[in-house]
C-alpha cells in the first residue's frame, strides 16, 4: 500500500518541484497501537470487576458511593473496551474484557470473604486466565 506525499517545496527524483511523491505506507506505530490497545482493555477488564463489586455493593443503588463507584466505573470500562476495539478483533477483545472482569470479580469476593474459596474454584479462575492469555498470544 502506498500514501503520496508532499516533497515540501523542493525537487523530486524527476526534478520538477512541488510534485507528489508516493512512499509505502509504514507499519512502525502499528505495534505502538497494538499496545496501548491492550493496555487499555486490560485495565477496562479490572474496571469490569470494579463496577460489578461495586453494583453489588449498592444494594440496588440505595447506597451512594458504590452507585457513584457502579456508574464512573461502567462508563470508563465500556469506553476503554470500545477504544481497544477499534484495533482488536471484537470476539477477542470481549472475551479477554469479559475474563479479566469476571476472574478479578470472583477472586475479590474470595479474598473479602463474600464468596466460598474451593480448589474448582481456584481452577477454574485460573483456567479462566490461562485462556485469556492464550487469546493474547494467538493475536
Amino acid at each position: 500500500m502506498f500514501a503520496v506525499c508532499h516533497d515540501g517545496g523542493g525537487t523530486s527524483s524527476t526534478g520538477s518541484p512541488d510534485e507528489w511523491v508516493p512512499y509505502p505506507v509504514s507499519d512502525k506505530t502499528a505495534l505502538g497501537e497494538r499496545i496501548v490497545s491492550w493496555l487499555v482493555l486490560v485495565v477496562s477488564g479490572v474496571l469490569e470487576a470494579v463496577w460489578a463489586t461495586a453494583l453489588g455493593k449498592s444494594e440496588g443503588f440505595t447506597r451512594l458511593t458504590p452507585s457513584l463507584v457502579f456508574g464512573v466505573a461502567i462508563v470508563a470500562s465500556m469506553g476503554g473496551l470500545a477504544f481497544a476495539m477499534r484495533e482488536l478483533p471484537v470476539g477477542t477483545a470481549y472475551a479477554v474484557w469479559v475474563g479479566i472482569g469476571a476472574s478479578l470479580t470472583v477472586a475479590y469476593g474470595m479474598w473479602s470473604g463474600a464468596e466460598s474459596v474451593s480448589l474448582a474454584k481456584i481452577l477454574l479462575l485460573m483456567g479462566i486466565v490461562g485462556c485469556v492469555i492464550g487469546l493474547k498470544v494467538l493475536h
